[in-house]
């Protein structure tokens, strides 16, 4: 009867330690990257005329069409 209590305990202890560490593992590894910040189409327009990528023109024709309501 002893030996059945012991074998009983064993298979117990082996349970609670195989789950702590799946749940673990599971824990580590479902860690989803934050998403990637969106930047305001205004403030990334600004940087570009700001750079020179496009010139005055071109930066307010498109600053306009973003302050449209579609």
């Amino acid at each position: 009867m002893r030996f059945v209590l012991i074998l009983l305990f064993v298979i117990a202890l082996l349970a609670v330690v195989v789950i702590g560490v799946s749940l673990l593992v599971r824990s580590t590894t479902s860690r989803k990257p934050p998403p990637p910040r969106t930047e305001d189409p205004r403030e990334l327009l600004r940087r570009r005329y700001a750079a020179g990528e496009i010139d005055e023109d071109e930066y307010l024709r498109r600053m306009s069409g973003l302050s449209q309501e579609w």
